[in-house]
């Protein structure tokens, strides 16, 4: 398992919250994903075999929020 904190954009309230993390946990390979508003960013833990940071990436894009690099 690998752990992983991505800095996001456009989130404001639980329901992106929600989104963020329904949209990372629906990945094969995603152990957990937990979203902090405060910080703006999600921390991932995840299988590098099954899935890498720019599966991540686009999961939260598809889902309307930007990561920052």
């Amino acid at each position: 398992m690998q752990e992983l904190v991505l800095k996001i954009e456009g989130m404001s309230c639980n329901h992106c919250k929600m989104a963020v993390e329904q949209a990372l946990k629906t990945l094969q390979g995603v152990k957990s994903a937990e979203v902090d508003l405060g910080s703006n960013s999600a921390k991932v833990a995840f299988d590098p075999q099954l899935v890498d940071r720019g599966k991540l990436k686009q999961a939260i894009e598809e889902a309307g929020y930007d990561v920052v690099d």
